[in-house]
């Protein structure tokens, strides 16, 4: 979802064609959810028990993933867990190596995770948060239906793009730079005319 968003070409290079390749960021990013992911590691704290590394999914939205931090704090709105007594509402938590961006990409990947969440445990999620590794601060999220709209506006069409094997073209920004695949992707090509082009300039 956050690859969607964030560039449907990036997306599509990783699901599609299947390529990727590390560059410092990737790693720094890996490091840190290497602890986040730790399925064995759960605790409790007070009113809050935290589990790492739940995987979820959603038949109806088509999409499956897994949550880097899922939080449950003791609520009336929540839902019984085994083994703890009282009711539990899921507080998605994920986690992300830079800092807070300006679009709704990493929230829109929260919401996916918490509309996943509602429809495996019955519940309704009315929010969670991001955590960035740069500030060191949680950025609080609310799932509003305009979020969630948009979550199923973006898988609506990255199925469909899947469905197709197709990749997009490429729209080079200042983020092309700090991409990964950037050598795979080739954005300084867009630069270029294509033969149509030239041909129509020079006949």
């Amino acid at each position: 979802m956050q690859h969607f968003l964030f560039c449907r070409r990036q997306w599509a290079l990783i699901h599609v064609e299947k390529l990727w390749a590390e560059n410092l960021r990737t790693v720094d990013g890996e490091i840190m959810h290497e602890r986040t992911h730790n399925e064995a590691l759960t605790e409790k704290r007070g009113n809050t028990i935290i589990t790492r590394g739940m995987s979820v999914f959603s038949p109806s939205l088509g999409v499956s993933g897994k949550c880097d931090v899922l939080e449950f704090h003791r609520s009336e709105e929540g839902v019984s867990i085994r083994a703890w007594d009282g009711l539990w509402l899921p507080f998605p938590v994920e986690y992300k190596r830079g800092e807070p961006k300006q679009d709704n990409c990493d929230a829109a990947q929260l919401c996916c995770q918490a509309m996943c969440l509602e429809e495996m445990l019955c519940c309704e999620i009315p929010s969670g948060a991001l955590y960035y590794g740069e500030t060191k601060r949680r950025v609080p999220v609310e799932f509003t239906p305009e979020l969630r709209q948009e979550v199923k506006q973006a898988l609506s069409e990255m199925h469909e793009l899947y469905k197709r094997s197709y990749t997009p073209k490429v729209k080079p920004s200042k983020s092309c730079n700090a991409c990964s695949l950037k050598e795979l992707c080739l954005p300084v090509l867009m630069k270029s005319r294509s033969v149509k082009q030239y041909l129509e300039e020079n006949i």
